[in-house]
């Protein structure tokens, strides 16, 4: 098969690492690519946000399968455009892709499905919104509407910290993301992430992963787009699994269905336990980042096959091969991120990383500048390991990181703690 994978960051690089291990794949590219994925694929400047560039340059290389990585292209309804054209496509469509592009959508569809998840309000004027943030109190959650990169959500813990986010929200910090807000109860317990394939038909459970979303250790700091991440979740159990399977997952797959808008793709549902029990804190509809960096690593060439199926309406076919191990990242990000960096710093070691079905190191943001990998993002490398337990899996990452040589760089050195 020929196969085009669309994206740039840790996420694609991981899919094309599995893909590119399974005897089905032919020749693998990957639009836009960086300069790791550069090294299994053939990487091609194309807009993946414009569908019809998409689908002209699939027709030019008789591509037979597209996979689309992050949320944007999905959003902007590049898989329906490929659809429409009898691409064979991997990621919901977009008005499936709501869950993840708007908080007050996937709240609507909790709402008529009864799914557990936070009370909430919606707000699109600032007063208003204000009020309600007064009238609740704090700690309290404060939600763009919108897609912002993972990074418009702000657990308040006092009432001014609240107000202060609204602020940036409705003064445009977000961009259009911010116009409309969720402010939501704060829920306790602790937050791990679980992925369903679904077929618009059937589901199938491919995995569970907790990442780390604050930027400094004992996770304390800004929430970025994720620092580190392991899986399996020891704290979504089997029987949490399959209650959020059953009160969660199918009721919303029932209702998006009852709408006419049949989801199809891998959904990323975030959950938060507490007591024994799982309640929704939001949907995203594509796989997480750093989260499908453990996944892919556990799954390896299995993967395209699971995907395939997918797309092809037949999951109630396959199932998942799983060994009893564990995989970690660790992200290694920019000095000064999640706020303001410096581009084109040169990293060194990396290239002489393992790269094994146990051990490799996923790209981010790098970019290859005559002989020096640069850093090119905030989060820059994914420094991944598998083994028979996470503590081995936690060593073998960190040993990794240890040969990396990057003054500009920093990483967390507790990724996994929670769970060890």
């Amino acid at each position: 098969m020929n196969i085009l994978i669309l994206g740039s960051g840790g996420r694609e690089h991981s899919l094309a690492w599995a893909v590119a291990q399974n005897p089905k794949c032919d020749h693998l590219m990957v639009a836009p690519g960086n300069a790791g994925i550069a090294k299994i694929a053939d990487c091609v400047d194309l807009n993946i946000l414009d569908g019809a560039a998409v689908l002209a340059f699939v027709r030019s290389q008789a591509i037979d399968f597209v996979i689309i990585g992050p949320e944007a292209p999905l959003a902007a309804g590049v898989a329906d455009v490929l659809r429409a054209a009898d691409v064979l496509c991997f990621g919901p469509s977009q008005a499936a892709a709501q869950l993840e592009a708007s908080k007050f959508f996937t709240k609507s569809i909790c709402d008529a499905a009864g799914a557990p998840t936070a009370g909430y309000g919606h707000f699109t004027d600032q007063p208003s919104a204000a009020d309600y943030v007064r009238k609740m109190g704090a700690p309290i959650v404060v939600k763009a509407d919108g897609l912002a990169a993972g990074k418009g959500v702000i657990v308040a813990m006092s009432e001014q910290e609240a107000l202060e986010a609204l602020d940036d929200m409705f003064s445009g910090e977000f961009g259009s993301a911010g116009a409309e807000v969720v402010i939501e109860e704060f829920m306790e317990g602790e937050e791990a992430s679980y992925f369903i394939l679904c077929d618009g038909r059937d589901v199938l459970a491919i995995g569970t992963a907790q990442d780390h979303k604050r930027v400094g250790e004992g996770d304390t700091g800004p929430n970025t787009g994720g620092m580190g991440a392991y899986s399996p979740a020891p704290v979504l159990t089997d029987e949490i699994a399959e209650q959020a399977m059953r009160e969660i997952i199918k009721p919303t797959m029932a209702e998006m269905a009852r709408r006419g808008t049949p989801y199809q793709g891998v959904l990323y549902a975030g959950l938060m336990i507490k007591n024994g029990k799982a309640r929704l804190v939001e949907y995203n509809a594509r796989f997480g980042d750093p989260e499908c960096q453990v996944l892919m690593m556990r799954l390896g060439a299995q993967a395209l096959d699971l995907l395939l199926a997918c797309a092809e309406e037949r999951l109630s076919e396959v199932q998942v091969n799983w060994a009893a191990d564990h995989a970690l990242t660790v992200v290694m990000a920019a000095k000064g991120y999640p706020g303001a960096y410096k581009k084109g710093t040169v990293i060194s070691g990396a290239n002489a990383l393992p790269d094994s079905s146990s051990a490799t190191c996923f790209h981010a943001g790098t970019a290859q500048i005559g002989a020096n990998l640069t850093a090119q993002g905030g989060r820059v490398l994914n420094v991944t390991a598998r083994a028979a337990s996470l503590s081995e899996a936690r060593t073998m990452a960190y040993d990794m990181v240890d040969q990396i040589d990057w003054p500009e760089g920093f990483c967390r050195r507790d990724i996994g703690w929670r769970a060890l």
